[in-house]
């Protein structure tokens, strides 16, 4: 009877284990495709915008507007602290904490723009190489404050559970931008970077706005804990360098070709990256998911997430080749769709086409990473490869302009794959030899 009453009860145990296997399944795949429907509406509005920005600018000014939207960027992950991944991390576990960690993200963003277009007021004279300080204000208003509000008040209502809400929180700034480009197009025909610059801000604003009054209609009032502030500050510094980081290697090939008095080629060179973002939208949805699935899933042991990584891996690289070979193949169309003077494009993407799986398979490992625990790990791999970059780009675009920049690109992203692959499979031996240590002593004691 006592074997019986064992068995019964062990195969009571895989029952609620099978169950809490599908459940963790089904809600990846729910989370995974509203956010895939969210990049997918993204998609069609970064179409129109990169279409309609291109006719409404032209090579030249988009290549202008584009050096100064990349040094914006640099500095745009320290606006929150990390409060994205912040909410991710500990508003998915406990609900009841959202609205002091929405005001503390309202806070030191409204904070940290003011400090920063401040300073490039008094400081902005060694910016005209890359284009008006006016300019730079304008977009670190629009991208530090109210980008911002727009994407914490979407992770915001993720790591609350609401994937359908948050999928088209994430739509909110791409179509007001969209609307903004018609309305210039129409009535004017033809702008440049800083009329654009306007542009960008009154959208983001329209946006923002939108989204703040959601999200306090999900979790009422913000509330103002300088106490939790000063708790996770560390942590979220961590997460803003780790922003940083990617910032710079993402957008310094854009701000030393401006640098260097390449407006033109910046113009076709960061069309054709865009479309290699947006292209790259379906994993971005997957990625987004399962960095809240790893959060989730950690108290569980590092099997479960081991599981978790090798499976979204597998889904992320088969992503990444087939937009790879779409990309490569149907790059000639681009110049028909944005104009021929961003006929340079074509070559741009002949090159790029490979990002999207390098960046699945950095992006995946690099989840996982931060899931066990080890952001500090990531970012270091980050800042390795953002020196890299640095090195690579100073080298590299004063001797062959856009192909430096392209290649920096390519080297950079696969240096960063090979780093981050390298420490999730060292952090899962150290785990796995801990839990198994751990699981010795209780061995002895049975036998």
């Amino acid at each position: 009877m006592r074997d019986i009453r064992q068995d019964a009860a062990g195969s009571d145990i895989q029952d609620q284990q099978s169950g809490k296997k599908k459940k963790h399944s089904g809600r990846l795949s729910h989370n995974a495709s509203w956010m895939l429907v969210g990049r997918i509406l993204n998609f069609f509005f970064q179409a129109a915008y990169f279409v309609l920005l291109a006719r409404l600018l032209g090579v030249r000014e988009y290549g202008v507007f584009a050096g100064i939207f990349a040094l914006v960027n640099t500095l745009t992950p320290y606006s929150a602290l990390g409060a994205a991944m912040l909410f991710l991390r500990y508003v998915s576990i406990d609900h009841e904490k959202a609205a002091r960690y929405w005001g503390n993200a309202l806070a030191t963003t409204s904070a940290f723009t003011i400090v920063a277009a401040v300073s490039t007021l008094l400081l902005g004279g060694w910016m005209h190489s890359l284009g008006s300080p006016l300019m730079a204000v304008t977009l670190i208003v629009a991208n530090c404050l109210f980008s911002q509000i727009t994407l914490l008040g979407s992770s915001m209502v993720f790591a609350l559970g609401h994937a359908r809400l948050s999928a088209l929180m994430n739509t909110a700034s791409n179509l007001s931008r969209v609307l903004i480009l018609v309305i210039m197009k129409v009535g004017m025909g033809h702008a440049n970077a800083l009329q654009w610059s306007v542009g960008v801000l009154i959208a983001s604003f329209a946006a923002a706005a939108a989204i703040y009054f959601n999200v306090r209609k999900q979790i009422g009032s913000a509330h103002l804990d300088f106490g939790l502030l000063k708790q996770r500050f560390w942590e979220g510094l961590g997460f803003s360098v780790a922003g940083t980081t990617e910032a710079v290697n993402n957008d310094l090939d854009k701000i030393m070709l401006s640098h260097y008095g390449m407006e033109v080629q910046n113009g076709f060179y960061t069309l054709a990256y865009r479309v290699i973002d947006f292209a790259t939208s379906p994993i971005g949805a997957l990625t987004s998911a399962v960095m809240q699935r790893h959060f989730v899933l950690s108290p569980q042991g590092v099997r479960v997430m081991l599981r978790l990584a090798l499976k979204s891996l597998a889904v992320a690289s088969g992503m990444g080749l087939a937009i790879a070979v779409v990309t490569k193949y149907g790059a000639f169309l681009l110049p028909t769709v944005a104009g021929k003077n961003f006929s340079g494009a074509v070559a741009v993407l002949q090159i790029l086409c490979w990002l999207p799986l390098i960046r699945g398979i950095h992006q995946m490992c690099g989840s996982a990473v931060t899931g066990m625990g080890r952001q500090n790990w990531r970012t270091g791999a980050q800042g390795i490869v953002a020196l890299l970059n640095v090195a690579l780009n100073w080298i590299w675009i004063p001797k062959f302009g856009w192909q430096g920049a392209a290649c920096a690109t390519l080297a950079s992203d696969g240096m960063l794959a090979v780093l981050n692959s390298g420490l999730f499979a060292y952090f899962y031996r150290v785990a796995i030899t801990k839990e198994t240590r751990k699981e010795e002593p209780a061995l002895e004691g049975v036998r």
